[in-house]
């Protein structure tokens, strides 16, 4: 088996993919500074094949240390969306440029086989024709330094580095939402329930706009299934994560929560400010990969509220359930 280093490991989807790569046999690396703690990984750290080492991806030593031994990456280690990347503009600039190109460079150099780059379907900004859907041969429109900087390492790997004799992909992936041990409420499916089932109220600031989304354990299974993959089908390749079927725009997202959590106040907002609307086609990477979600959207929900009335979780406003 191969041994994985997870780059971002104790983070949301990063604590996600360790435990899938372990249960599956893989001896696993997790490789994180540790930015929003390390409580997502205490109940592995006692597992034979699993190895913690903190650290951080802007540094060479850390890196080099952490390459040691390793066969393949899964790199999330990011500032990660919007409002974090607009508020640590320079901490994003050198960990998700500088450090991704110093991790590529020094696993090249280390004879790493595999390299899984986490990119974003926010790559697709705004969609120039609103009834259609982008694939991945579509113009990219990063909107937002966190999109940029993706958009960026993507073109790295993907054209300068596409001769490197390291597997490299890029996963495109779906807006995140689900139970991890690394829970956030900061994103819309679960900031959505959260609000509704704690304060019974949600405002809607421009309904109409479109999104794909994904359960973080699918989005972990993607990765899995890229290491999996034969090389000729992922090698210098991107595909988008997600269902076709499993895009919704913010209306439709506050019905689903309102079929679980009961009595909720909705407030809508007439906007047109958002400069994301975006609706994604998966073909890709279901025909060419095999790849299907196992949960939707009405689950995550269903999933969310279920955590937050077990009454387990004291406070879901605290700083440590959020990326700012």
């Amino acid at each position: 088996m191969m041994k994985v280093l997870v780059t971002g490991g104790a983070g949301y989807i990063g604590s996600v993919l360790v435990r899938q790569l372990l249960s599956k046999g893989y001896q696993v690396r997790a490789f994180d500074s540790l930015k929003f703690g390390g409580d997502a990984l205490y109940d592995v750290m006692l597992n034979p094949n699993f190895e913690f080492m903190k650290g951080d991806v802007r540094n060479a030593d850390d890196v080099d240390k952490a390459l040691k031994g390793i066969d393949a990456i899964a790199h999330l280690a990011a500032i990660v969306g919007d409002p974090a990347c607009k508020k640590f503009s320079f901490e994003a600039n050198e960990t998700n440029w500088d450090g991704a190109v110093l991790l590529f460079n020094k696993a090249e150099a280390a004879g790493v086989k595999r390299f899984v780059f986490s990119s974003t379907c926010s790559n697709y900004g705004k969609m120039s024709d609103p009834d259609s859907f982008v694939v991945e041969t579509s113009e990219l429109n990063p909107v937002s330094l966190y999109a940029e900087l993706k958009v960026k390492f993507e073109k790295y790997l993907l054209e300068e580095k596409k001769e490197s004799n390291m597997c490299s992909t890029a996963l495109r992936f779906s807006t995140v939402y689900g139970f991890s041990p690394r829970i956030r409420f900061d994103l819309t499916v679960n900031e959505f329930t959260r609000n509704a089932a704690v304060h019974g109220e949600q405002e809607i600031w421009g309904q109409q706009f479109w999104r794909p989304y994904c359960h973080v354990e699918d989005l972990a299974r993607s990765v899995v299934l890229v290491l999996e993959s034969p090389v000729e089908k992922v090698k210098a390749n991107v595909f988008n994560v997600g269902s076709t079927e499993e895009n919704y725009t913010k209306g439709m997202i506050i019905k689903e929560v309102c079929k679980v959590v009961p009595n909720v106040n909705v407030i809508y907002v007439d906007s047109s400010e958002d400069p994301r609307d975006y609706r994604v086609n998966f073909d890709k990477i279901k025909n060419e990969l095999g790849f299907t979600i196992t949960k939707t959207v009405p689950d995550g929900v269903k999933e969310i509220y279920t955590l937050l009335k077990t009454g387990i979780v004291t406070d879901s406003f605290i700083e440590k359930f959020r990326n700012i």
